[in-house]
């Protein structure tokens, strides 16, 4: 029942509600702090967790959608995304972005929509889960229907670039 949930976390299952989420918000005993904390508290693999990532590019907080398994390679990504360069936010940038606390970032709920990247990876996963707002919320989504609900770019987030074809 969302009513027993903290009020920035019934803020994000209210945005998913209306947006059409299949999944529904739930708190956890257990911390979701971390990728790892998150995945043993679910018990899942750590790369069907999306952690919420906010940087700075071009003069505005962006966010990045990771798999829990994948360190970003700001250098990459920026390149592939085609944005300037991407520096981490601060937790008070964190929080003007937001609205919400490291280790408790939404993909949704913000006071404004952020850029938004989603990493390829989290596609293998049939089922991946994401924060709701606090460390302790979660919920239930998939690749694609976060790549909606934030309008993302899908890329790879990782240091391994594509190989290039050969021109003719």
């Amino acid at each position: 029942m969302t009513t027993s949930l903290p009020e920035r976390s019934r803020h994000v299952a209210a945005v998913l509600a209306e947006a059409g989420a299949r999944g529904r918000v739930r708190q956890l005993a257990d911390s979701t702090r971390t990728a790892a904390e998150a995945a043993a508290a679910l018990g899942c693999e750590v790369g069907a967790i999306a952690n919420s990532l906010i940087f700075i590019s071009d003069g505005e907080p962006v966010l990045v959608l990771t798999s829990g398994a994948h360190r970003v390679d700001t250098e990459a990504l920026a390149q592939r995304w085609g944005r300037g360069e991407l520096a981490r936010a601060t937790p008070e940038q964190v929080r003007a972005a937001t609205g919400q606390v490291i280790g408790g970032v939404a993909p949704v709920g913000h006071p404004r929509p952020l850029p938004t990247a989603v990493d390829a990876a989290l596609a293998d996963h049939p089922q991946i889960w994401a924060v709701a707002g606090t460390p302790r919320t979660v919920f239930p989504t998939t690749a694609e229907e976060l790549r909606e609900l934030t309008a993302a770019a899908v890329l790879d987030v990782t240091s391994t670039l594509p190989a290039q074809r050969p021109r003719p």
